[in-house]
């Protein structure tokens, strides 16, 4: 038996002609189609009526009109008017619920499945306005205080990036590390990953490029401070020390998903995931953004600008939906190979990513820097903080993999020059080649020219 018979739809409109504050509060989810066909005529003539005229229609003009017969309901209280609000929200709810359903069964009938559950979700999410918002003048050290405690910054481990993200990544964010072709973007991920671990995070790691197994022993090289040739020769004594340093760290789960997946494949993972074991999830790298493709629209893989407006938009929703830390990354096209400092023009497939992310930052390095053991993080866009245009230099062991933060001396700089020019310079300057007293050039020339005729002599009188 349907609840809401005919004549409770009928008391919904009558309450609504009686008190016009009623009718007003319930228009955001107000829809005529939700009312049965019998009074449906005079639902849609009352909104369309006070659409035009500004007005609510008298019941005479709705009995003339659509010919249902409404009264005007004596001695409403609040109370009523409270009941009216709460069953109207579910009524609708549950009617607009049954049409997602039945419109869901036609899509899967075509085959068309991805719109399902957001068709679902929209119907169960509608609800009134009854939030009106922060207070802004009311309890300034509780609203403060909320800001900063409530979920919100997260340490990435690495202090200088802190610093100039105000204490770290909030919950509900999207942040995205752009690099080029080789440049380590997986390696930031799982390095801040294993930093969020070690504070005691769960989290997981969706990788659409690399294996699971490839992801996980990187991460064995960087917990255990070993290189993979030397997991490889102490498989056992590994295996230890990653169960030992289990007890003392968050819940970590590494999950392949092929390229061109969706968001909806990663959220039913997330939430399947959190049914069977029972752990919230606090964070998830994502490697990477531009091998996803979006739920909400239909669009060609090619496409890069549309494409990655609606990726981002929709991993920013799911964010905010599971109040968890998010990061990702995107490559940097080609006009960035030979830049030292990048800017939004350098992100494959334009600005669209850049403007829905809250963070953006891009990894400079070379094949130099790496072997020196430098890494630089160059902040491109935050919402949440100032720090736009600052870079942080970071140290990379080869071996390991791993990068961790240098520090910050007392002044409150980092130890190291904060532009990319210095520090190729300083890689420059440090190169392990070391000129002796017989072959150091003549000033003028890049090569000893004395040198070389006499190697070039060595070689002809050899032959």
């Amino acid at each position: 038996m349907n609840k809401y018979s005919v004549d409770l739809q009928k008391l919904f409109l009558e309450i609504m002609l009686t008190d016009a504050q009623s009718f007003v509060r319930v228009q955001n989810i107000y829809n005529a189609e939700n009312f049965d066909r019998t009074i449906r005529d005079a639902a849609k003539f009352l909104t369309e009526h006070s659409a035009k005229h500004g007005v609510l229609p008298s019941t005479e003009q709705i009995n003339a009109v659509a010919g249902v017969q409404l009264k005007i309901v004596p001695e409403l209280d609040q109370g009523h008017l409270d009941w009216f609000l709460e069953e109207f929200e579910s009524f609708t709810r549950r009617q607009e619920l049954e049409r997602a359903i039945l419109k869901s069964a036609d899509l899967i009938e075509k085959g068309d499945y991805d719109p399902v559950e957001k068709l679902v979700k929209d119907a169960v999410q509608i609800s009134l306005t009854k939030d009106l918002g922060t207070d802004y003048w009311a309890d300034p050290a509780g609203r403060i205080n909320r800001y900063f405690n409530s979920g919100g910054q997260v340490s990435t481990g690495w202090p200088q990036l802190d610093k100039i993200m105000y204490g770290g990544f909030s919950r509900g964010e999207l942040n995205i590390f752009a690099g080029g072709s080789g440049s380590g973007k997986s390696l930031v991920m799982m390095n801040i990953a294993l930093n969020w671990l070690q504070q005691g995070l769960h989290g997981v790691y969706i990788t659409l490029e690399l294996s699971e197994e490839l992801t996980s022993l990187r991460t064995d090289a960087m917990l255990n401070d070993m290189s993979t040739k030397e997991i490889r020769k102490s498989i056992d004594d590994t295996a230890l020390k990653v169960r030992v340093a289990s007890k003392r760290a968050g819940s970590y789960r590494i999950k392949y998903l092929p390229a061109q997946s969706t968001i909806n494949d990663i959220r039913s993972y997330l939430k399947e995931y959190q049914i069977q074991t029972g752990t919230r999830v606090d964070f998830v790298m994502i490697d990477y953004l531009d091998l996803l493709m979006p739920v909400s629209a239909k669009v060609s893989p090619n496409d890069l600008f549309v494409k990655d407006k609606y990726v981002s938009e929709e991993l920013r929703n799911l964010s905010k939906e599971l109040g968890m830390l998010m990061i990702t990354a995107s490559q940097l096209n080609r006009s960035a190979v030979e830049e030292v400092e990048f800017d939004h023009s350098h992100i494959s497939g334009g600005i669209s990513k850049i403007n829905t992310a809250d963070n953006v930052f891009g990894i400079f390095t070379s094949r130099a820097m790496r072997e020196r053991g430098k890494y630089q993080i160059q902040c491109m866009k935050s919402r949440s903080s100032t720090g736009v245009g600052m870079k942080i230099d970071l140290d990379y062991n080869v071996e390991t993999m791993r990068i961790v933060d240098p520090g910050i001396t007392d002044s409150g700089e980092s130890q190291y020059k904060s532009t990319a020019a210095s520090t190729l310079e300083r890689i420059k300057t440090g190169s392990t080649v070391r000129e002796t007293q017989e072959s150091a050039p003549v000033k003028g020339t890049s090569v000893d020219t004395n040198r070389l005729k006499q190697m070039l002599a060595g070689l002809k009188s050899s032959q």
